[in-house]
């Protein structure tokens, strides 16, 4: 059995995985470069299992996916972002069609919809998972505030449509000509920039704001009122390989906003479940699982579940094609990948069970 790891030499994704398939003792991953995907020169072994990896953190691959004016934290540009990387998504799947043998583990069709918030949302929805209803058409701050007093909601999440790690999400309330926001954006003379720590803007910088937001598409949906536990506010990444919920986290924040990297911390999963009880979890992994087989010819997705307030209701945020980069998380230990990483995890069910590709 060989694998092919499509990513960035060198990136710490492409190191973790090639680990995992030394550690199961077959030989090592061959690793083909994004740059060669996007520039239409990439070769594929025969008879390789292809593993589709993130193109971020990589400067030369972020400027021929948003042009020239790249920089490592530019929020905006997220648009010409997506359509280049689907460019090259569908170029792949086209090499990997013409090489004998050769498999994808990660759908292309599904990487694309798991990167258009929009789609994804909507693929969730008709599948009757549980999503926070949305506002369609949003142009600009006017636009989103006409819509908000419409609906009579006073709180939304706004994000852009083809952004990841929290790259652009705005936690917006408003009260009659009141706003204000919580991002990690920040507003500088050279654009929208990517920022490790939480800013708040009020009023007229929220507008602007949003104005700069919207000239990429954006993604709206209501708030929901998130439970918190030991006083931060939490949410769930729960990694589902092969159908089956293996790996979980709990990311707890004191801002709306929980990823690790703003600042969110890790809590106890166990801690979790002995809060809310057995069945409510296998029916929160329950929901991830069927929110995944939406997805059902890639071989893993990371969904990210928001429990309510009062731990009486759960929503879907959203389902991410690259949410596997949890160091030293182990799978759950009454789950099929107890003691593997999310990565050998990965390479488990591809040896010992039949790939679902």
């Amino acid at each position: 059995m060989k694998f092919v790891v499509v990513g960035n030499p060198g990136n710490r994704r492409v190191a973790m995985f090639a680990d995992a398939v030394r550690a199961a003792g077959l030989p090592p991953a061959k690793v083909v470069a994004w740059r060669e995907i996007l520039a239409g020169t990439c070769a594929i072994p025969t008879d390789s299992l292809v593993r589709v990896d993130s193109p971020g953190e990589d400067p030369y691959v972020d400027r021929l996916l948003r042009g020239a004016k790249a920089h490592p934290y530019r929020v905006d540009g997220s648009g010409a972002w997506y359509s280049a990387f689907t460019k090259g998504l569908q170029r792949l799947r086209e090499t990997v069609a013409g090489t004998p043998g050769a498999r994808l583990l990660n759908d292309v069709d599904d990487i694309a919809v798991m990167f258009d918030k929009r789609r994804c949302h909507e693929v969730l929805r008709q599948a009757g998972c549980p999503v926070p209803p949305t506002i369609d058409g949003v142009d600009g701050y006017a636009t989103l505030r006409e819509k908000m007093r419409e609906r009579g909601w006073t709180k939304v999440f706004l994000k852009p449509a083809h952004g990841s790690s929290a790259s652009g999400v705005v936690a917006l309330t408003a009260h009659g000509s009141r706003a204000a926001a919580t991002t990690s954006v920040a507003m500088t003379p050279e654009g929208l920039m990517n920022s490790l720590r939480v800013h708040t803007y009020r009023d007229d910088e929220v507008a602007d704001l949003v104005d700069r937001l919207c000239v990429d598409p954006v993604h709206v949906e209501r708030w929901f009122p998130k439970a918190s536990l030991n006083g931060r506010t939490i949410d769930l990444r729960v990694v589902v390989i092969a159908g089956q919920a293996t790996h979980a986290v709990v990311r707890a924040s004191r801002h709306p906003i929980t990823n690790l990297h703003l600042g969110g911390t890790r809590m106890d999963v166990a801690g979790l479940r002995a809060v809310i009880g057995e069945p409510r979890w296998r029916e929160w992994l329950d929901t991830c699982e069927k929110a995944a087989a939406r997805f059902g010819r890639t071989l893993m997705v990371g969904v990210d579940l928001l429990p309510g307030i009062g731990w009486r209701r759960h929503v879907i945020g959203e389902v991410n094609a690259f949410g596997d980069l949890l160091p030293r998380l182990t799978g759950l230990p009454d789950g099929p990948a107890a003691g593997l990483d999310t990565y050998a995890a990965q390479v488990a069910a591809c040896t010992g069970v039949p790939c679902r590709t």
